[in-house]
C-alpha cells in the first residue's frame, strides 16, 4: 500500500476565521466514524519530535505510515530520516499542512506548551485527529476552544498524560467507587519540580538570558511561535529548559500536574474548581516560575458527594503525611486521597503502584482475594495505542479532550495563581476569573500576527 494514498475521504483545508468561544456548556464528544479497519495503517504527521515528542512519535508510528515530520530544529532530523525514509520533512508546520494536508489522517504535537494550540487548532480545522502532549495548551481560552472544535469536527483526540491509561489509575477509581476508603474530602499531591527534575534546576530568573548565536539549522522565529516578545535564542531555553519560563511553559504544575493530579481528579469526578488559592515560598515572578509554591483547589460538591480540597506542593515544599499514612513519601512526587476509612497513596508522578493505607490494611487486602474489588473499568493498551485504536475504530480515547480539556483548565488556573502570586475565583461556565485581574488578563492573551486563530484556519 502506498503510504501517500489517503485511507478515506479527507477534508480540504478551509480558510475560516475563528471567533472566541464562550458558551457556558461543553457538549459531550461526538465520535467520528472509523477511518480504517483495525489492521489498516494510518497516515501520521508529527510536529516536534525531540525528547518526549520523539518518544510519542515512536510509539504511535508502530504499524502505521509516517508521511510528514516537522521540527524547527533541523539538527534533530538525522536519525528520524533514517527511521522514516518515506516522510517529508519541514521546519514550518503551516507549510507541511498546506502541502501534505490531503495525505494525513492524524497529527501528533510534541512542541513546547506555547505552540501546542496553533498546531492542534490548524490540524483539527482540517479534520485531523490529534495527539497533544500535556498540558494540552498554554491558556484557558485555548483549552476551551479545542474542546469545542473536537466536538464540531467529530475528531478522536488524546492528551499525553500517560498515567491516565495505566492499570494503577483504574485501580484507584475502582477502589474509590467500591467504597474502600469511604468519602473523600481532601487530596494531597506534590512534586520535586521546579526545584529539580527534568527541564528544571531551581534557579529562578528575573530576566531572559543573554543572546547566543542561533545554531545553523534552527528556525528560532518558528520556535518563538505566538510569543510577541523579542526573546533571543539561548541554550537556557532550547531544547530542554523552557518549562520554567511562563511565556513558553506552565511551570512545575503544568509539567507534572496533568500526571499527579489526574488520578484523583478522574476517580472523584471533580470537574471545575470554584476557587484557587496559593501560598508563595518566594515572590511571584512575571517571567519565570518560583520555587516552593503551594496551590489549594476548592472543588464544589457534586452529585451528592462532598466538596473536595486538592493541595499541590511544589519542590522544595513537601506536605506532611495525614493521620494513619505510614508509607514513605518520596520527595520526587506522589498523591494521597484521604478518605473516611483510610486512604489511597502512590509515590510517583504517575499511579504505577497505588496502595491503600495504613500499610496493615493494604497487606490484608492483598492477602485476601475475597476482599479485592472487581475490575469494572475497561483497560487500554497505553495512551498511544489507545489513540491509534480509537481512530481506527471510531471510539473515544481515554484522555480525549472532553476529559483532558477540563483537567488542563484546572492545571492552568493553578499556574496562573503561582504566576500572579494571588488566589482567584473561577466561573467555568462564563470563563471568568474573579478577584485577580492580572490572571483574568491571561485567559486569552493575543498571539502575534501570523499565529492567531484566523491566521491558522
Amino acid at each position: 500500500m502506498n503510504p501517500l494514498i489517503p485511507l478515506h475521504s479527507r477534508r480540504r483545508f478551509l480558510k475560516q476565521s475563528a471567533a472566541a468561544l464562550t458558551a457556558p456548556w461543553i457538549a459531550p464528544q461526538i465520535l467520528a466514524k472509523p477511518v480504517a479497519g483495525a489492521n489498516d495503517k494510518l497516515n501520521i504527521a508529527w510536529v516536534g519530535f525531540g525528547n518526549q515528542g520523539g518518544r510519542d512519535l515512536n510509539a504511535c508510528s508502530k504499524g502505521n505510515h509516517v508521511v510528514a515530520l516537522c521540527d524547527c530544529d533541523s539538527r534533530l532530523w538525522g536519525s528520524r530520516k533514517e527511521r522514516f525514509p518515506e516522510a517529508k520533512f519541514y521546519t514550518d508546520f503551516r507549510k507541511m499542512f498546506e502541502e501534505m494536508g490531503d495525505k494525513i489522517d492524524a497529527v501528533g504535537v510534541g512542541t513546547p506548551d506555547h505552540t501546542h494550540f496553533a498546531v492542534a487548532y490548524m490540524a483539527m480545522k482540517m479534520g485531523k485527529h490529534v495527539f497533544v502532549q500535556k498540558p494540552l495548551v498554554h491558556t484557558l481560552w485555548q483549552a476551551r476552544t479545542l474542546q469545542k472544535l473536537a466536538v464540531e469536527k467529530k475528531l478522536v483526540t488524546q492528551m499525553g498524560n500517560q498515567g491516565h491509561a495505566s492499570e494503577g489509575a483504574r485501580l484507584v477509581k475502582e477502589w474509590y467507587e467500591a467504597g474502600l476508603i469511604g468519602e473523600v474530602r481532601e487530596v494531597i499531591t506534590w512534586t520535586d519540580r521546579p526545584k529539580s527534575g527534568w527541564g528544571f534546576n531551581g534557579q529562578v530568573k528575573t530576566a531572559f538570558p543573554p543572546a547566543e548565536e542561533v545554531p545553523e539549522g534552527m528556525d528560532w522565529d518558528m520556535w518563538l511561535g505566538p510569543c510577541g516578545k523579542d526573546v533571543p535564542f539561548s541554550k537556557a531555553l532550547h531544547p530542554t529548559t523552557w518549562r520554567p519560563w511562563w511565556d513558553f511553559g506552565c511551570g512545575g504544575l503544568g509539567d507534572i500536574g496533568c500526571h499527579t493530579i489526574d488520578t484523583a481528579y478522574w476517580a472523584l469526578g471533580l470537574g471545575a474548581p470554584e476557587r484557587v488559592d496559593v501560598e508563595m515560598a518566594e515572590p511571584a515572578n512575571p517571567i519565570h516560575t518560583p520555587n516552593g509554591s503551594i496551590v489549594s483547589y476548592r472543588f464544589p460538591a457534586r452529585d451528592g458527594k462532598p466538596a473536595v480540597t486538592v493541595k499541590w506542593y511544589e519542590g522544595p515544599s513537601m506536605p506532611k503525611p495525614p493521620e494513619g499514612m505510614d508509607w514513605e513519601m518520596p520527595a520526587g512526587g506522589g498523591f494521597i486521597m484521604i478518605g473516611e476509612k483510610g486512604g489511597i497513596f502512590h509515590g510517583d508522578m504517575r499511579p504505577d503502584s497505588p496502595r491503600l493505607y495504613p500499610q496493615a490494611r493494604w497487606n490484608e487486602y492483598r492477602e485476601n482475594p475475597g476482599k479485592q474489588v472487581p475490575k469494572t473499568i475497561p483497560r487500554v493498551p497505553g495512551i498511544h495505542r489507545d489513540w491509534v485504536d480509537s481512530i481506527k475504530n471510531g471510539t473515544k480515547a481515554c484522555s480525549d479532550f472532553s476529559y483532558s480539556g477540563p483537567l488542563s483548565e484546572a492545571i492552568l488556573l493553578g499556574a496562573l495563581a503561582i504566576r500572579t502570586g494571588k488566589g482567584l475565583d473561577w466561573d467555568a461556565g462564563e470563563m471568568k476569573i474573579g478577584g485577580n485581574p492580572e490572571a483574568a488578563a491571561l485567559i486569552n492573551p493575543e498571539a502575534r500576527k501570523g499565529w492567531r486563530p484566523g491566521d491558522l484556519a
